[in-house]
């Protein structure tokens, strides 16, 4: 019989959301009890409500409202306030994923205070140390007692960096969150948005390195708005922001259709109604590759090399005729994705089952 643990789980973006509904289910189900703690990180509270009402995930027991800013500004206000919870809510172990200044933070503070520290999607490389998610991801990695890894290929990066002790291959919880939500994906917004499945394509774009670049932002929406069918693009109001600054307007007279941001299921209903899809996020990538759809990377590298290397996903970078000619040569090769390759290379949707497993062998 296996003890109850309480767990802090530190979260702060999107697609954390997602993981933590998965892994929490798993968790109670056990048993255990798990403290949501909101870094703030992604700010926007209504955003962030929708999210959490899609994904039936309880309110955070706490949001620490560290808001934006540098990254060493926000990461020092979101290690602060996690160090002052900590010590007045102890915890058997800290669970952070991904890349995000929140992950960073609640891996100092974890060391910091010696408590055993879980990092889930851990050995993700994009080999790119100008990237502030590259940095975050190594240093988690090295703080870590658990490395939940999701694929072969994480588990073989951590493997060549020294990284081999208590590591374990768990698959993706964002693949779990998929295959429990993808019936529920609201097929309402096609028809609000006056869309037929197949006859448009989805782009998003978030990151940094794209959007706070004001020749790239403007090279990558000049080739969304040249594309042949409509672009439907939901945009964070920070992006808005950008593109205000950077372009004359939002709207667009090509192909292009700026929408204010969806929730989970909305996002899903889009992405299984697209006929391509465009991004710059990981998140999203995987998303296409779940549903089976052709992908084009806005971004030079990947994380998520699989997908690449089995040609269900281009990386165009962000030059206008690149983006073009990577849509080009995926919708005339795009081969079809098995189940049982979708399984193979994600777990099989029974990551929050390996990665709980996990978590109570090295509490015991």
């Amino acid at each position: 019989m296996v003890k109850a643990v309480t767990l802090t789980r530190v979260v702060g973006a999107r697609p954390q959301f997602m993981q933590a509904a998965a892994l929490r289910r798993e968790l109670m189900r056990r048993g255990h009890r798990e403290i949501l703690v909101h870094t703030g990180q992604h700010y926007d509270e209504a955003m962030s409500r929708i999210f959490f009402d899609d994904l039936g995930l309880d309110r955070p027991d706490v949001n620490l409202e560290a808001g934006s800013g540098g990254h060493g500004a926000q990461t020092g206000r979101m290690m602060s306030a996690l160090e002052e919870f900590l010590l007045e809510h102890p915890c058997d172990a800290l669970v952070v994923d991904g890349d995000t200044n929140s992950t960073l933070a609640g891996a100092l503070v974890a060391a910091k205070m010696h408590i055993p520290l879980v990092h889930v999607e851990a050995g993700l490389r994009s080999f790119d140390m100008r990237m502030p998610e590259e940095v975050n991801r190594i240093v988690t990695d090295c703080l870590a007692d658990l490395l939940c890894a999701p694929t072969t290929t994480a588990v073989s990066n951590l493997d060549k960096e020294g990284l081999s002790k208590n590591v374990v291959r768990t698959g993706d919880l964002m693949y779990d969150c998929f295959n429990s939500f993808k019936e529920r994906a609201d097929k309402t917004i096609l028809d609000r948005l006056g869309l037929k499945a197949g006859d448009y394509f989805l782009a998003t774009v978030h990151r940094a390195e794209n959007t706070d670049d004001a020749g790239k932002l403007r090279s990558i929406l000049s080739a969304l708005d040249a594309l042949p069918l409509p672009v439907i693009l939901p945009v964070h109001p920070r992006v808005a922001g950008k593109i205000r600054e950077y372009t004359d307007s939002v709207d667009s007279p090509g192909a292009l259709r700026p929408i204010e941001p969806v929730g989970y299921l909305g996002m899903l209903a889009l992405e299984a109604g697209a006929k391509c899809i465009f991004t710059d996020s990981g998140g999203v990538q995987r998303e296409a590759f779940f549903w089976g759809k052709p992908s084009v990377v806005l971004r030079e590298t990947t994380e998520w090399r699989e997908i690449v290397e089995g040609g269900w996903s281009i990386l165009s970078g962000w030059r206008s005729q690149d983006i073009l000619n990577a849509y080009e040569r995926i919708d005339n090769q795009y081969p079809d994705i098995p189940q049982n390759v979708r399984d193979e290379v994600f777990g099989g949707g029974l990551a929050a089952e390996r990665v709980a497993e996990a978590i109570e062998a090295m509490l015991s």
